[in-house]
């Protein structure tokens, strides 16, 4: 612009305006931090800037958890820090589909919209902070917005479940299953992978459902008509030149398909990695009827002997829950003998706890708050103990580690390490391996590298590279 045009403005009044800055709050599962990405992708394309602070922001998002009722206090804690902190803030996520509960706690907010509604949280944010946008600047890469590190991300393949577990209000929140169309979930794979992500972490509500609802319908890629299938999905995305790790993997008969995508070829590479995550919850036919579970224990152990047959190096993630109204003390150590039968690499476990709105409060037999943490504790550290044996048997393989955190120095023992993780350790929720040796100084985020395994502990390994 001219001075000519603007004489008499101050200097503060002819400066070019700022862009708007936008902060962001993300609670709850990987799928909502998927949410999250898509709602600052749309907003950094209209031109708002994100802020990593309060102070910086015009406007704060909160992404709520409503999954249980202590995830539902924090998401309330959230807001509340967020109202104190800034003043203007949108909820949104699982727990916006009561707005009545939220705004009982914190009238102020601006608004306040259900999971999944990224067109009305846009439109809330316009309306607080009207963007400004610039045309001519390219402001979101075709991999979009990630709010993980640079080297991984989040795949979400689906929408909902069809499942009625007890325990569980996710349909209720986010409805039955929706699968997106497979070249759409293929194209943004290709994208992140060119953007150089070295991993990629298929993530919904119930992953090997993938298509059922769209009928398998096929799609467009790469000249070929592919359906939306879980075995399809996987054998494409295992022509990417990336780590693929399979999550919340139900035991269908289909899913033994997928174990030929995990055996090594003749070079050792796998086009899938032999990982599976499946949420088990329990063992005991009791547990599993009360729950709703589409699975039962004794067919399970079966299965997964089958599946370690043909792929050794498989690594089997699970997650449990313990105390759930009508779960004795039998069927407790029934759970802890199939955990001694079909040794699980990787374990969570929680306590049960009443989700407003969730089938298994109307059960009869709750179980007593001290009852729940004492089946926790021993359920951890019966589980410990088998992590322990089974990662003793990694001591002197060489195995391939991506590397999450560049090399730093311990402050104790001045020894420089560097931070990773196997194909067997999934980012946030499983173990890390601890990289030493001559060349471990230069390793940064996102490098692939051999190391031999040197000593195991309960979830970690300590390695030298190679």
């Amino acid at each position: 612009m001219s001075d000519i045009l603007t004489p008499t403005l101050p200097a503060k009044r002819a400066a070019k305006k700022a862009n708007p800055k936008v902060g962001i709050v993300s609670l709850g599962c990987p799928k909502a931090l998927v949410d999250s990405e898509r709602i600052l992708t749309t907003l950094r394309s209209e031109g708002y800037e994100i802020s990593d602070s309060y102070a910086g922001a015009d406007v704060v998002i909160v992404n709520t958890c409503g999954f249980l009722n202590s995830a539902r206090q924090e998401s309330l804690d959230a807001i509340g820090e967020a109202l104190a902190e800034n003043g203007k803030v949108i909820v949104t996520g699982c727990m916006g589909g009561n707005p009545n509960e939220i705004r009982a706690a914190h009238p102020g907010v601006l608004a306040v919209t259900g999971p999944q509604q990224y067109e009305s949280v846009v439109a809330a944010v316009h309306e607080a902070v009207p963007p400004k946008h610039d045309p001519f600047l390219d402001l979101v890469p075709p991999q979009g917005l990630k709010l993980t590190p640079r080297h991984y991300a989040y795949l979400k393949i689906s929408e909902g479940c069809n499942n009625r577990c007890t325990f569980c209000i996710i349909p209720s929140l986010r409805g039955d299953l929706v699968s997106r169309p497979l070249r759409d979930v293929m194209i943004e794979a290709e994208n992140l992978v060119k953007a150089g992500v070295k991993e990629l972490l298929v993530i919904s509500q119930d992953t090997s459902a993938y298509g059922v609802d769209i009928k398998y319908a096929e799609s467009k890629w790469r000249g070929r008509a592919v359906k939306a299938k879980f075995l399809e999905l996987a054998k494409e995305l295992g022509d990417l030149d990336a780590w693929i790790r399979l999550h919340y993997v139900y035991p269908y008969p289909h899913v033994d398909e997928v174990l030929e995508l995990m055996a090594p070829d003749a070079r050792g590479k796998t086009k899938i990695l032999p990982y599976l995550d499946i949420p088990f919850q329990h063992a005991s036919p009791n547990v599993l009827k009360a729950m709703r579970r589409p699975a039962h224990g004794e067919k399970t152990l079966e299965r997964i002997k089958s599946w370690r047959k043909a792929v050794p190096d498989l690594t089997l993630r699970s997650t449990f829950i313990v105390g759930f109204p009508g779960e004795t003390e039998d069927d407790f150590n029934y759970l802890l003998d199939w955990l001694d039968e079909v040794e699980l690499d990787r374990v969570g476990c929680f306590k049960y706890e009443p989700v407003q709105g969730a089938k298994a409060n109307e059960l009869d037999g709750a179980v007593d708050e001290d009852e729940k943490q004492d089946r926790w504790e021993r359920f951890m550290e019966h589980q410990r103990l088998i992590s322990e044996r089974r990662m003793a048997k990694k001591v002197g393989k060489t195995i391939e580690v991506l590397i999450d955190e560049a090399a730093a120095e311990d402050e104790e023992t001045g020894t420089v390490f560097a931070v990773g993780r196997s194909a067997a350790d999934a980012p946030e929720i499983d173990g890390n391996v601890f990289v030493e040796g001559a060349g471990a100084a230069t390793l940064q985020a996102g490098d692939l590298v051999k190391v031999t395994v040197a000593a195991a502990e309960d979830y970690d390994l300590r390695g030298v590279l190679l």
